[in-house]
């Protein structure tokens, strides 16, 4: 696996932008939606319910991209991409991390128990826009 710069790694991280998933349909079509991106070390990741159409998606193909974008400087950032994969583990302390990062509260306010938290990490493969100083 590739190794996440520090630069993009704090640029995923330490900003409450969302990011722009694309999976790819059975047919080989892209599906993006937007998601709430993390990053635990070199590891990006995205937050989803299992039975949903990433998951879906992943299952039947691997590869994925997270796109994240400054909206003050939509010459500002970064993407990963590669294969993906799919697990629960830690995906409910996940969930909880991100509407801390997202919304300011310490739980994830739309938990429902008929739903199964799943976590997506693709690879550090990543590409970066306009790196300036700021960045």
């Amino acid at each position: 696996m590739a190794k996440l710069d520090e630069k993009p790694r704090k640029f995923l991280d330490e900003n409450p932008y969302v990011g722009v998933a694309t999976t790819l349909r059975e047919d080989g079509s892209p599906h993006s939606t937007i998601v709430w991106v993390d990053v635990e070390g070199d590891k990006v990741s995205f937050n989803t319910a299992l039975g949903r159409a990433k998951p879906k998606h992943l299952q039947h193909d691997p590869r994925a991209s997270v796109l994240m974008v400054d909206p003050n400087d939509s010459f500002k950032w970064v993407a990963v991409s590669g294969p993906a994969e799919v697990t629960e583990e830690g995906a409910d302390a996940q969930i909880d991390k991100l509407a801390k990062k997202y919304l300011g509260k310490d739980e994830y306010p739309w938990r429902n128990p008929q739903e199964t938290r799943g976590r997506s990490t693709p690879p550090a493969s990543t590409s970066r826009g306009s790196l300036r100083s700021a960045l």
